[in-house]
């Protein structure tokens, strides 16, 4: 595919274009849906940048790789009315991406100190962009389930998104002990 005009001015009158071709508002919660999906596939990329430089985290770029391009899959069917979705495509998220996710979280994670208390972002500043992705994810699971109110959406869709935030969680952790960076744990105020 070749993008010749980046600008089409369909958008000066607060109007889109989905990928099926039809008109909608900007403030369609589907376009909020995958702008959010945009935003995070955004961050991903300038934590990928920055890890570039960490020899002792060289495993993350490909993972990180996969995830940018399963979130450019998921901004696309986000982009399409379900009724114009080809379900036979190939592009679309399924179970193994998911479980490919879980399979990922439970290597790093048993490398991982036990947790004793909540970890705030921060130590390092790849740590805080993963901590960054983690909660744009999770807008990104929330403008979804306000989509599926009023939009059908696949189910593998949410599944895969929340997993993600908790893959974002542990890569923010494992991201930390590669650096040798002391976590910054939540101190809670004590109560008399």
């Amino acid at each position: 595919m070749r993008l010749t005009k980046i600008y089409t001015k369909t958008g000066d009158k607060g109007q889109t274009m989905l990928a099926d071709g039809s008109k909608v508002s900007k403030s369609d919660s589907r376009i909020d849906s995958y702008g959010n999906v945009d935003e995070l596939n955004s961050y991903t990329g300038l934590l990928r940048d920055q890890i570039r430089q960490l020899p002792e985290i060289q495993d993350l770029q490909q993972k990180l790789s996969l995830v940018q391009n399963e979130l450019f899959d998921v901004g696309g069917e986000l982009a399409t009315p379900f009724q114009s979705l080809n379900l036979d495509a190939g592009y679309l998220i399924q179970m193994d991406a998911i479980e490919r996710l879980e399979k990922e979280i439970d290597e790093m994670n048993e490398q991982l100190p036990n947790l004793k208390n909540f970890v705030l972002p921060g130590g390092h500043s790849s740590n805080s962009v993963a901590h960054i992705c983690r909660t744009i994810c999770r807008r990104c699971e929330r403008s979804l389930v306000k989509l599926k109110m009023t939009h059908e959406v696949r189910e593998e869709l949410p599944k895969y998104l929340n997993r993600l935030s908790d893959w974002y969680f542990v890569v923010s952790r494992y991201i930390s002990l590669k650096t040798n960076t002391a976590e910054i744990l939540w101190q809670q105020k004590k109560t008399r």
